[in-house]
């Protein structure tokens, strides 16, 4: 009788176990706070939960020092482990805090470190905030086997080449029509210092000139060049006609945020692609802001000020001399650039008004997923709110379920539309803020006309 009941809890042991195996949550799963250094120095942290669910979230941070994060925040990293995720992410690796070179390579040793611990999970899902948020699109382009979705949120999804185009566009606006005499640096930064000199002379130079009409109808002009919102501070956005409203927020923009932060990174994203990938020549402004949304506006200012738009803009295309150098073009072009052809579903979100990623750039990108043939996997879904990754943690992981709703079902029905996902954000204690949004057109992106 022993030995038949022996028998009988060792078959049972072996079910379990097998049963496991098919979940994806191992026998002997190894819970707690792990960490570790890969070969190329990068380093990894991960959290296992004690009743681990078999879904490893894959997180990759946003630009910034090279520091290990595997969740965009404390409070969703909570919700996240108390629901059961085990989560995981890397620092990279690279002298650049632009590790688009290394990232994609270290966020997937990280996942197979912590496999080696954990066994296979039953599901991996890459997450990604900004800068991690392209890292996270450039996954969703891998071949398929290591992972199962992608959620995307804030992203840069638009990648390094067009994000240094139009960011240059305005910044060259600002200098060359404010303050041609001061002849500042906008490219090929030495070192830190030349790029935080730059940065501080265009934020003087933005708070200078709102003291003038003539001023504040060029700081729109070259807001409408970096496609910042008119919706920086305030429960909602200006009324769509007031233009004046929305340049006092784009001001702001520039001077308590954007100026400060992209003109200095700028030098990062020089340094790892080796030079500088944006230009100017032979771009035709006038073209240019002729594809903007915030055209009208930038019209209507410059008439109440007086001034000649046409002539400012023939001035910008004539006098640009900006070249870029070819092998930092093809270096962001290997590394920081989509193609579009996804093999897992994949759901960005964005909030409606993003002062340091732009939600164009979800236009661009769903043109390049569309034109590879990949539409069908992909959900683009907005959060009407102003700031940048200014998510609450209920709107960003009822966005998690509903992309793992797709992955189980095959399906995603109305999952990614707005009420589903308030609604999803509302059971999880938070509250939703989706909105039906159809983002407007990337001004200065690649094949944009007049560039």
């Amino acid at each position: 009788m022993r030995r038949w009941y022996g028998r009988l809890m060792a078959l049972a042991g072996s079910i379990i176990v097998a049963i496991g195996l098919i979940s994806g949550v191992a026998a002997g799963t190894t819970s707690g706070h792990h960490t570790g250094r890969l070969p190329d120095g990068a380093t990894w942290v991960a959290d296992v939960p004690d009743a681990w669910n078999g879904t490893t979230i894959l997180y990759s941070h946003g630009f910034g020092p090279l520091n290990p994060q595997n969740a965009p925040d404390e409070a969703t990293r909570q919700a996240l482990l108390g629901s059961g995720y085990a989560l995981v992410g890397s620092s990279y690796s690279g002298p650049s805090w632009w590790a688009l070179e290394s990232a994609v390579r270290d966020q997937f040793g990280a996942l197979a470190e912590l496999g080696r611990l954990t066994g296979k999970p039953r599901r991996t899902i890459a997450w990604g905030t900004s800068m991690g948020g392209l890292v996270s699109a450039l996954e969703a382009e891998d071949d398929g086997r290591r992972l199962d979705g992608v959620l995307s949120t804030c992203g840069l999804v638009a990648g390094g080449l067009n994000l240094n185009n139009y960011q240059l566009d305005s910044e060259y606006a600002l200098a060359h029509l404010l303050a041609p005499e001061q002849n500042i640096k906008l490219v090929r930064f030495t070192g830190p210092a030349e790029g935080n000199a730059s940065a501080a002379a265009l934020t003087k130079i933005a708070t200078d000139a709102q003291s003038t009409p003539e001023g504040q109808a060029r700081i729109a002009l070259a807001a409408a060049l970096m496609n910042l919102p008119g919706w920086f501070t305030g429960p909602k956005p200006p009324a769509p006609t007031d233009y004046a409203g929305q340049e006092i927020q784009q001001q702001q923009e520039l001077s308590k945020l954007v100026l400060g932060f992209v003109v200095a990174g700028r030098y990062q994203i020089e340094l790892a692609a080796g030079g500088n990938s944006a230009f100017t020549a032979g771009v035709d402004y006038r073209a240019l802001l002729h594809g903007s949304s915030h055209a009208r506006q930038v019209r209507a200012l410059y008439r109440a000020a007086g001034l000649d738009l046409d002539a400012d803009l023939a001035t910008l295309t004539r006098d640009a001399d900006i070249r870029p150098d070819p092998q930092a073009v093809r270096g962001l072009a290997r590394t920081s650039m989509v193609t579009g052809r996804l093999r897992v579903p994949t759901l960005n979100i964005h909030t409606t008004a993003d002062q340091v990623v732009p939600v164009e750039q979800e236009d661009w990108y769903g043109g390049q997923v569309h034109r590879a043939g990949g539409g069908a996997l992909l959900r683009q879904a907005y959060v009407g709110a102003t700031g940048h990754c200014a998510f609450r943690p209920s709107e960003t992981i009822a966005a998690l379920h509903a992309l793992e709703s797709r992955i189980e079902t095959g399906r995603w029905g109305n999952g990614a539309e707005p009420d589903r996902l308030n609604e999803a954000a509302e059971g999880l204690g938070g509250g939703g803020r989706y909105v039906r949004f159809d983002p407007p057109r990337l001004t200065g992106g690649l094949g944009e006309p007049g560039r």
